[in-house]
């Protein structure tokens, strides 16, 4: 498991322990992240959380790599 994957997982797992964490997440994502783990986000960098439920789930489709991905000098790629 990457990092990120990892970072990923104690976040969902402590907003199902703490209700106030969650409700703070959602409300306020770099907030609740900067606070619960030390993780400050630049300004230009925007956040949501949702919360699925039983009858409404979350469909994220990511960046196309396709669309995003410069060639710098021909072998270099870069986001």
């Amino acid at each position: 498991m990457s990092s990120n994957e990892t970072l990923k997982a104690q976040i969902i797992q402590k907003a199902w322990e703490d209700e106030a964490f969650k409700n703070q997440l959602i409300a306020n994502p770099k907030a609740a992240l900067k606070q619960a783990f030390n993780i400050t986000l630049p300004d230009d960098i925007k956040v949501k959380a949702v919360e699925e439920t039983s009858t409404e789930f979350v469909l994220v489709i990511p960046t196309n790599p396709a669309k995003v991905l410069v060639t710098t000098n021909g072998t270099e790629q870069t986001w």
